[in-house]
């Protein structure tokens, strides 16, 4: 069996979250999170195909749009609402609720990553029960944090990139 996240109790009803330690520093995660061109590689949902329009690297205020796959293609448009370089990202939706990683280093060179899915900035937090959206994000919070990890600590010397 490979690496598996923890997951993390919240306080929140609207809140779930995982966490795993990824053998990089978290300047290199963070970066990688940072640029919407590599969302794919590591969404653990299944949804993410790809970007449609955006930066190259995100920014507090920065607008993204994701070409998106539920059933049925689709596009969403995403605006960065937290942002601390090398320690914190968050962006939202139309429905404001949030995508938000949180990096912090481990001593060893290492970084514990923590992605919450929160709810709880929505417009209408119960409206997100309907759609199972909490426990549905709990699992893909999970998977991807293993595929972060699984992207970063993958070193391609080729080009330089990790997980590229």
């Amino acid at each position: 069996m490979g690496p598996r996240a923890e997951i993390v109790i919240t306080d929140s009803r609207w809140s779930r979250a995982a966490r795993i330690v990824v053998q990089a520093p978290p300047q290199a995660v963070f970066d990688v999170v940072a640029d919407p061109t590599r969302h794919a590689l590591f969404d653990g949902s299944g949804m993410v195909e790809g970007v449609v329009v955006g930066p190259a690297r995100l920014e507090l205020g920065s607008r993204f749009g994701m070409q998106m796959r539920y059933k049925l293609p689709y596009r969403t448009s995403n605006e960065v609402v937290e942002f601390e370089d090398g320690r914190r990202i968050a962006w939202c939706h139309f429905n404001h609720h949030r995508w938000r990683y949180e990096f912090e280093p481990t001593g060893d060179g290492a970084t514990l990553v923590t992605e919450t899915f929160d709810g709880s900035t929505a417009r209408f937090p119960p409206a997100l029960l309907l759609i199972n959206a909490y426990e549905n994000n709990q699992v893909a919070v999970a998977k991807t944090l293993v595929r972060l990890k699984g992207l970063m600590e993958s070193d391609t010397p080729k080009n330089g990139r990790a997980g590229s």
